[in-house]
């Protein structure tokens, strides 16, 4: 099989475990992993030291840990208690965890980077800590962390492809499988690779239409 031949006839499987796997264990962990994070960013600035130590030492393990290693954790390791997971499932947790706890402190350094005379005003206008929260502070940070949250976005994107290791049938997995019967290692996985970066490219255009549109929410 010639090598354009060959690259034609594996543009289907890939674009299908890309649509069917990638993309949606993609968004389900961003959801889950966004709503862990606003939880445990929350928990963070709160006053409450048994709110505070908790989120602390949950975002302390998940950042000093490597995120493969969770996933094998999660998939091959729970097992050994009687915990069998799906694999689609299993990689799901991992990521969840994984964006909540980068993405916990996304949100609290923007949250903290309002300026304090922001609060003030809030409070001065019969506001409480909650109310001026979800009325004038978060609308603010969230513009603070589009950012670096898209760019956490993308990356997940492509984390997804350790997914194939627990054998989710997601993009890269069904590049490895071709590869596996036809020995042209390299034209499939830079074929695997366009795929990711057209998915980025668009992402990132998704990314400044956000930012512009939440650019009336920031403080002149």
């Amino acid at each position: 099989m010639g090598g354009w031949e060959l690259f034609f006839n594996s543009l289907l499987p890939m674009i299908t475990g890309a649509i069917q796997y990638t993309i949606p264990l993609t968004l389900i962990s961003f959801t889950g992993g966004m709503i862990l994070a606003l939880i445990t960013a929350m928990m963070r600035i709160s006053k409450s030291r048994i709110l505070q130590i908790p989120a602390a030492v949950y975002v302390s393990a998940i950042r000093g840990t490597p995120l493969l290693v969770q996933l094998f954790i999660i998939f091959y390791g729970l097992p050994n208690l009687g915990v069998n997971l799906d694999p689609f499932i299993s990689a799901t947790i991992a990521f969840i965890l994984n964006v909540g706890a980068y993405g916990s402190e996304i949100l609290r350094a923007s949250i903290l980077s309002i300026q304090k005379g922001q609060w003030e005003a809030a409070y001065t206008i019969g506001m409480t800590r909650w109310q001026a929260l979800y009325r004038i502070i978060l609308p603010q940070a969230a513009r603070v962390s589009v950012p670096p949250l898209s760019n956490s976005f993308i990356s997940l994107v492509k984390d997804t492809s350790l997914a194939s290791l627990v054998l989710v049938a997601e993009l890269f997995r069904k590049a490895q499988e071709i590869a596996a019967r036809t020995y042209d290692f390299l034209l499939l996985y830079v074929e695997a690779a366009l795929i990711y970066w057209v998915i980025c490219l668009l992402l990132s255009l998704v990314q400044i239409a956000i930012e512009k549109r939440l650019d009336r929410y920031v403080a002149k």
